[in-house]
C-alpha cells in the first residue's frame, strides 16, 4: 500500500483563512492592515486597511523601476496592482496551495517561481526585488545574497514587514526576525539604506481585531468543544486532557490568553518598510 498523504494543517489555515477574508469581509489579501488615524479599527474596514497597505507599499517603489520580483506573493493580489500600473512582475511561491491561488489571479503570462526563495535558481535580473510580509520566512543571510546576486545594478530592495524588538519578557506573538541583528547584517552588504520607516502604530490596530474575535468567538467555541467532550464521555475527555495537557496548556496560553493584543504587538515587534540600493 501507498502512503497516505496527510494533511497540511498550515495549507488548510491558509485556505479557510482565504475563504473567511473573501467572504465575510470582502478581501483577498493575507497581510496586515495600515490604519490610518480616521480609519476605525473594525473587521468591516479590514478590506480598507489592507488597500491602504498596499498603497503605501507602491507609493515607495523607486523611480525608472520596470521589472519585480515579488517574493512570497500569496494569492497574487500585490503583483496584480503591479500589473495595473505597467510593472513586469514575476513571483516567487513555496506554497502549493497559494500558487495555485495566485496563477488563478494572475493568469498564465506571469511567472511564478515554486520555490523557496532560498532555492531560486534564474537568469533573470530584476530592478526591484519586494518582501512584503514574506521576509520573516526568509533566511536572513539568504535575503540578501539572493537579492544582491538577482537585482540590477542600481536595483532596490523593498522589505515591508514586522520584526522583533530587544523588549523583555515573554511575547505570545511569533515571528519576525530580530531588527538589531538584521541592522548588523544589512551593513556587511554593498546596500545603500534609502529608507527606514516605522509603521508599527499603523500595522498594530490588526491585532485588536485577532483580539476581538478570540475573545468574542475563540473562547466560547474552545470552551463548548471541552464541555461538549465532558459531556458526551466524561471518561474519554479526562484521558484526552490529561495526555494533551501541555499542547492544550499551549493554546489556551497562545490563543485565549488576551496576550495576542494591539498594546503587545508594539511592544515585541517593529513593523518596517525599508527601501535598499545596490550599490555599484
Amino acid at each position: 500500500m501507498g502512503k497516505r498523504n496527510k494533511a497540511d494543517s498550515k495549507e488548510i489555515g491558509l485556505d479557510l483563512g482565504i475563504i473567511l477574508s473573501k467572504y465575510f469581509f470582502k478581501t483577498e489579501h493575507l497581510h496586515y492592515g495600515y490604519w490610518t488615524k480616521d480609519l476605525e479599527v473594525d473587521p468591516f474596514n479590514l478590506a480598507k486597511a489592507q488597500d491602504n497597505h498596499t498603497n503605501f507599499i507602491v507609493s515607495n517603489i523607486p523611480d525608472g523601476t520596470k521589472t519585480i520580483l515579488d517574493v512570497g506573493c500569496g494569492i497574487g493580489k500585490l503583483s496584480q496592482r503591479f500589473i495595473s500600473l505597467g510593472y513586469k512582475p514575476e513571483c516567487v511561491s513555496p506554497s502549493k496551495l497559494l500558487t495555485k491561488y495566485a496563477r488563478e489571479i494572475l493568469g498564465g503570462d506571469i511567472l511564478i517561481h515554486e520555490c523557496k526563495y532560498e532555492d531560486l535558481h534564474t537568469d533573470k535580473r530584476y530592478d526591484l526585488i519586494v518582501f512584503s510580509e514574506s521576509y520573516q520566512y526568509v533566511d536572513l543571510v539568504k535575503s540578501f545574497e539572493n537579492s544582491l546576486k538577482y537585482l540590477n545594478t542600481g536595483g532596490h530592495i523593498l522589505i515591508c514587514d514586522f520584526f522583533k524588538t530587544d523588549a523583555k519578557g515573554e511575547s505570545a506573538l511569533g515571528g519576525g526576525h530580530h531588527l538589531k541583528e538584521f541592522y548588523e547584517t544589512a551593513k556587511r552588504y554593498p546596500l545603500k539604506m534609502l529608507k527606514d520607516i516605522d509603521i508599527t502604530r499603523e500595522a498594530a490596530p490588526n491585532l485588536k481585531l485577532i483580539d476581538d474575535f478570540l475573545t468574542k468567538v475563540g473562547v466560547p467555541v474552545w470552551q463548548a468543544l471541552l464541555d461538549y467532550m465532558d459531556k458526551k464521555s466524561p471518561f474519554v475527555s479526562k484521558i484526552i486532557k490529561w495526555k494533551f495537557r501541555k499542547k492544550i496548556d499551549k493554546i489556551n496560553k497562545k490563543y485565549f490568553s488576551g496576550t495576542r493584543n494591539a498594546e503587545n504587538f508594539a511592544i515585541f515587534k517593529s513593523y518596517r518598510l525599508f527601501l535598499f540600493k545596490k550599490e555599484a
